[in-house]
């Protein structure tokens, strides 16, 4: 299989000749062997797996996102993806990471809400 690994700014990875990929849904893990049928899955936040001949096991933490596969090719966009790292030092990353974005997330959503405030209050007095 090809695969290969999106991220909104860019191509976090693309490899050849991947023999298994193992992700991640709410509904819990499942596999991609090359023989499979085409799919769609909606991922969640989890460890994507895959394998090479060359490099053995892959270990990718990635944030929720999709994947499609059709025919050999299998593509995978999602928010957010670390790799490069072995699982115990990819799991502390993960958390580390993804604590940072909820802060932010917060303070956007506390931006966000006060925005919305000032254009309801400006509209009813517009409309008084």
């Amino acid at each position: 299989m090809n695969l290969k690994i999106l991220l909104p700014s860019r191509v976090f990875t693309e490899k050849r000749n991947v023999l298994r990929i193992v992700a991640v849904t709410d509904e819990g893990s499942f596999g991609l062997l090359p023989q499979r049928l085409d799919c769609v899955a909606a991922l969640s936040a989890g460890i994507l797996v895959y394998e090479t001949a060359a490099e053995g096991e892959v270990y990718i933490a990635v944030d929720e996102g999709v994947l499609v596969k059709t025919g050999s090719d299998v593509r995978v966009s999602v928010r957010n993806a670390i790799g490069g790292m072995s699982l115990d030092k990819l799991r502390a990353a993960v958390e580390e990471e993804f604590a940072h974005l909820d802060e932010q997330e917060q303070k956007v959503r506390s931006v966000l809400a006060k925005m919305e405030s000032g254009f309801i209050r400006r509209l009813a007095e517009f409309s008084s």
